[in-house]
This record gives C-alpha cells, structure tokens and sequence, in this order.
C-alpha cells in the first residue's frame, strides 16, 4: 500500500498508529476564572536539553475561543503549565480527564485527581504522578491544524520511588503510552542493547 498525504482526507489514524507508543503529557494549567485544567496529550516529546524544553501539540478546535481547546488556551494566557508524567496506576483517571466539560468544570474534580502545589508555577500538579515538570512557555508555533507547545522545564518533582542514588531511573517508572485508538501499552517489557562506538 502507498499513501499519498495529498489523497486521503486524513493522515490522523497512518501516523499515529505508526508512531507508537507515543508518551503522554497529562497537562494542568489554570484558567483565567480559576478553574484547574488537566487534559492528555499524546503528541508529547522532549525537545532539547540545554535549555531543558518539552513539547505537546494539541488539535485546534474551531468551535472553541480563539479556535483551541482550553489547554493551549490557558498556556498562551499565563504562560505556564505542568506536564505530568502517565502512570498505569493513574490510566484511568488520565482517560477520564480526557472527556469534554462544560465551562467552570474541573477535570481533576472529575477524575477524582489530588491537586498539588506547583513550586514555581501556578497551576497545580498532579499529586498521584511520580514525575511532574513545570514549565514555562517557550514558544507556541502554530503547524497546519494544529498548535506546538514548547515549554522550558523550569522545576522537576520526582518521586523518591523513582529515583536510584538520586537519579532518575527509568527501571522503576511504570509510564504509559498511547498506541491508536482506545490501545495503550506499558514500558514494564524491557530489553537492553549496547551502543556501539
């Protein structure tokens, strides 16, 4: 089979059952009414290191303010936001946040999710994740229908859980990833290869 981008109403179910597992940024911010905002994003990558930058890109949605959904919105007015990381402990509840709420209505109200003091942002984290990042808006670059995210991690919270001498340790983060569709996968099924020089 051969796809022509160009031929076919949408390239949504090729590309995201091909690059796969996607992690997820379970992303919190505040909106300007005050209400908390937690929604999942599997369009989410690390971007750069030095200056530490990750990445979400959400959909536009045209029957929203300003054509985005509450997310971006809420990140180009406060410049803030917390990406928590996805957990299988917590796949339920990230699921959950994942439904379209009225305004005025929390998502972590509805998922029954603990909010958590930020340190250096003002929206909450997610108290049950093991890993959260606060970030600052780096850049927001519009991409066809869609809005990229940068955001500079500007303090991390990491669960001792997670950590070996101090470090995070990949070996103990039960994360989650998001496939196509309602499929999802875990990281628990691991293998080791060496880099050659």
């Amino acid at each position: 089979m051969e796809i022509d981008p160009d031929e076919v109403p949408s390239m949504y179910r090729t590309l995201a059952g091909a690059v796969v597992p996607r992690p997820i940024a379970w992303v919190s911010t505040t909106g300007p009414d005050g209400t908390d905002n937690l929604a999942p994003y599997s369009f989410f990558n690390v971007v750069a290191v030095d200056p530490p930058v990750v990445m979400f890109a959400p959909v536009d949605d045209e029957g929203s303010p300003e054509g985005l959904k509450d997310t971006p919105r809420n990140v180009r007015r406060s410049e803030e936001f917390v990406v928590n990381v996805v957990t299988e402990s917590v796949a339920e509840a990230m699921n959950e946040t994942a439904a379209t709420l009225p305004a005025g209505e929390s998502e972590f109200d509805r998922a029954a999710v603990t909010r958590a003091d930020s340190t250096v942002v003002a929206p909450p984290r997610v108290a049950e994740s093991p890993v959260a990042f606060e970030c600052s808006l780096y850049e927001m670059v519009d991409v066809g229908g869609s809005s990229m995210v940068l955001g500079e991690v500007e303090w991390v919270h990491l669960d001792d859980a997670v950590t070996t001498d101090g470090k995070m340790d990949v070996e103990k983060l039960d994360a989650v990833g998001r496939l196509s569709g309602s499929l999802y996968a875990t990281t628990d099924d691991r293998f080791s290869m060496e880099r050659p020089p």
